[in-house]
């Protein structure tokens, strides 16, 4: 489970990226947090993660505060990047088993790797290659079996579709629909509409760091995620008149 209650950060120069930020990620579900470039979408994932510090608020994952314990956070989290770092000239086995040992798993075999990469649809003929010629989509699902091999119940991935030709954008969301049926909570950022609409079982927008919007997919068959969602992009006040502000969880990590 992720969970942010009133979570905000302002950085010394005086700049609000982050403005009270109230969300909850069950086991088993996906919620996409969209927003445009600048919106606060990548703070919340760095607070999530302990990667900065918030300035108010809390913030969960699978029950651990994450300001109090960062450690016990981390080890129950898992995290894939917009870009991931993988090493060129390593192959894809290779990079797995280092990144697992990396992410806190002891003595990774190469059969543990072999069956992740199964898992996310690498092709078997790229597990022996290096990774220097991969697609960004290969290298993507590399991303992927990295995360599921840290067997953490909570995984954040900041923009995971972005740059994604429309066949590897669909196999990844696919793949993590088959990761959020294993029963682990997904926080997904995304600037892609169509996709989140399809993927999420909740979704929210950001805005200049405040979330504007939160809804369930039961809600957004009634409504046109596409239409609310410009509408904020460009300030249109009769929508923002229309929607309620999003009301704190209480917060299942404790008080």
């Amino acid at each position: 489970m992720i969970e942010a209650v009133d979570l905000s950060k302002r950085y010394p120069n005086g700049h609000l990226a982050l403005d009270a930020l109230n969300l909850k990620v069950e086991a088993g579900e996906i919620y996409c947090l969209l927003g445009a470039q600048g919106s606060g979408k990548t703070t919340a994932v760095d607070l999530f993660l302990g990667f900065t510090e918030p300035t108010a608020g809390r913030a969960w994952i699978d029950g651990v505060d994450v300001a109090r314990e960062p450690l016990r956070a981390k080890a129950r989290a898992a995290y894939l990047a917009d870009t991931t770092a993988f090493y060129r000239r390593l192959t894809a086995l290779e990079n797995l088993e280092f990144f697992a040992r990396l992410g806190g798993r002891r003595a990774p075999t190469r059969h543990d790797c072999e069956m992740a990469l199964r898992e996310v649809g690498l092709p078997e003929a790229a597990f022996t290659q290096r990774m220097g010629g991969f697609s960004l989509g290969l290298v993507r699902k590399v991303g992927i079996a990295a995360a599921l091999m840290k067997e953490a119940p909570a995984l954040l991935l900041d923009q995971p579709l972005l740059g994604l030709d429309p066949k590897s954008a669909a196999e990844l969301v696919e793949l993590l629909e088959s990761v959020r049926d294993q029963g682990r909570a997904l926080l997904i950022t995304m600037q892609d509409l169509f996709w989140a609409r399809q993927l999420a079982d909740r979704v929210g927008i950001l805005q200049e760091g405040r979330q504007v919007l939160a809804r369930t997919r039961e809600e957004l068959q009634y409504e046109n995620l596409e239409r609310l969602y410009l509408d904020f992009m460009r300030g249109d006040l009769r929508s923002r008149r229309k929607i309620q502000p999003v009301p704190a969880p209480e917060p299942a990590g404790g008080s």
